[in-house]
């Protein structure tokens, strides 16, 4: 018998990306909460729109929440704060869930009660192509637990995942030192720590339709290398943390500059500083493996 599926609300984090939000706010079915990081080329009136064409035609609410500044991924804790539902999904301004996808999520969660995150299949662009990260999640060199819909992960992509408000709340959320990319690694491995757990599930569907409004491809190379480093010198022991800065400034230039970055957040990423802990270790050892 299938259990009652648990309510979820969508949260999306945006900032300037209004011509995006046109076309991927009317394809949610769920209640949204939008946060606004600041944007200044109209994206909160373009939600403020969809929100009132919803309630004139009886829909589910899409709330906007002003930030007035650029919180990066720290925005979404805004969204999950202000969200009613034990459910949270997440999407970008660029990607959206399938129809009926977040029904089957609700119903997983109330069946596995220790997950705290699913990682959907996620499909890019109008050819639908499946998400290389999907292959590696669906890998899970480590096994997969019997109370959990999938196999376990070590990491996912926030547009593509939906998370339980409560352990989200519990370990902090995304945080301000990782600020934007790659911030799901900190945030895994604190659940993972707290005996969450993780796991992708390939018959819950999401869309990603990259915007054309992006960084270089450098300038997100030498970005996710910063957040790398920050999130090492935050869990894992020094040895690593430290071997992995010395092998970056050894590295590219891309590497060489995301040490540079890091060293400026250096000391707010100290101070939130403890070990992930043995299972996160070991999992990862396995991947150096």
């Amino acid at each position: 018998m299938t259990s009652p599926a648990l309510p979820v609300t969508v949260v999306v984090a945006t900032r300037d990306r209004a011509e995006d939000l046109r076309r991927s706010l009317p394809r949610h079915e769920a209640p949204v909460v939008l946060v606004d990081n600041g944007s200044r080329d109209g994206t909160v009136e373009v939600a403020r729109a969809e929100g009132r064409r919803r309630r004139e035609e009886g829909l589910p609410p899409l709330v906007v929440l002003e930030a007035g500044e650029n919180l990066g991924a720290v925005g979404r804790n805004l969204g999950v704060g202000a969200a009613e539902t034990p459910l949270v999904a997440f999407a970008d301004d660029d990607s959206w869930w399938a129809p009926g996808a977040l029904v089957r999520a609700g119903e997983l969660f109330a069946a596995h009660p220790r997950m705290a995150v699913l990682a959907a299949r996620l499909l890019v662009g109008p050819a639908e192509e499946l998400d290389g990260v999907c292959d590696d999640m669906a890998a899970a060199p480590w096994g997969r637990s019997d109370d959990l819909p999938g196999p376990d992960v070590l990491g996912f992509l926030a547009c593509g995942a939906v998370v339980r408000r409560e352990p989200y709340l519990a370990v902090g959320g995304f945080d301000p030192v990782v600020h934007f990319a790659g911030e799901e690694e900190r945030f895994t491995y604190d659940l993972v720590a707290a005996g969450w757990g993780l796991a992708y599930v390939d018959e819950v569907v999401a869309h990603h339709h990259p915007s054309p409004t992006r960084s270089t491809p450098e300038q997100r190379l030498r970005l996710l290398q910063r957040n790398r480093l920050l999130t090492a010198w935050m869990r894992r022991p020094v040895r690593v943390a430290a071997r992995d800065t010395l092998r970056a400034l050894r590295g590219p230039a891309h590497e060489r500059g995301g040490v540079l970055d890091a060293a400026r957040r250096m000391p707010g990423a100290l101070r939130r500083r403890h070990l992930a802990g043995p299972e996160v270790e070991r999992r990862l050892a396995v991947i150096g493996r």
